[in-house]
């Protein structure tokens, strides 16, 4: 009798937590749009806020990116702008420390409303993919950065995964490097051809 009296109450706290997620960033999507915080996030703020100060314009830049990150605006621009802005080297390095920022708030606000609202999956599929995830979560954590980056449906799949803070936070700071390397060279040399460069 136990197990038909207790599947009611775990689909209710699962639907009420997607409920939570979903309430979130959509409110916060609103507000990004109401207050016009949408339009300051762009190349040109971001070029602009480096041009100023470096110190703010880092911080301005990583409160940005946490932003896009958590309204599930993609983050590809950033890593652009500052690459324009700094150069390859400094951009890298920088967008490097703002995407583990980023990723890793957005996995504490959405695990903080979600918990592991994903574990209430139940098919075949769901349970091979979280076996794998527990078996190895560091190693599935670097792997999955390895080709999204900080995508942030991948930052609100994992937060909801039941995955450690720590496994997800270790698997990004390894995960991370190689796509910004690759990305950075890839942006700079198409830079100097079509003559962005300003460093």
């Amino acid at each position: 009798m136990k197990p038909t009296e207790t599947a009611p109450v775990a689909s209710s706290h699962s639907r009420w937590r997607w409920l939570a997620v979903l309430a979130f960033v959509a409110l916060l999507w609103a507000a990004v749009e109401v207050t016009g915080l949408r339009q300051q996030i762009s190349l040109q703020a971001v070029r602009e806020g480096f041009d100023h100060h470096r110190v703010w314009g880092m911080v301005a830049f990583t409160a940005m990116f946490v932003l896009a990150n958590l309204v599930h605006i993609p983050g590809g621009f950033f890593l652009a702008a500052a690459v324009l802005a700094l150069g390859p080297v400094w951009g890298a390095l920088t967008t490097y420390v703002a995407a583990c920022i980023a990723c890793t708030v957005t996995f504490v606000v959405v695990r903080a409303l979600g918990a592991d609202a994903l574990r209430e999956l139940d098919n075949r599929l769901a349970r091979r993919l979280f076996a794998r995830l527990d078996a190895h979560p560091v190693r599935s954590v670097v792997m999955l950065r390895t080709v999204f980056h900080s995508v942030p449906a991948l930052n609100y799949t994992l937060a909801l995964s039941g995955v450690k803070l720590r496994d997800y936070v270790i698997g990004t700071l390894l995960g991370l490097p190689l796509p910004i390397l690759v990305i950075t060279a890839l942006f700079d040399t198409l830079a100097v051809w079509m003559g962005w460069a300003t460093h």
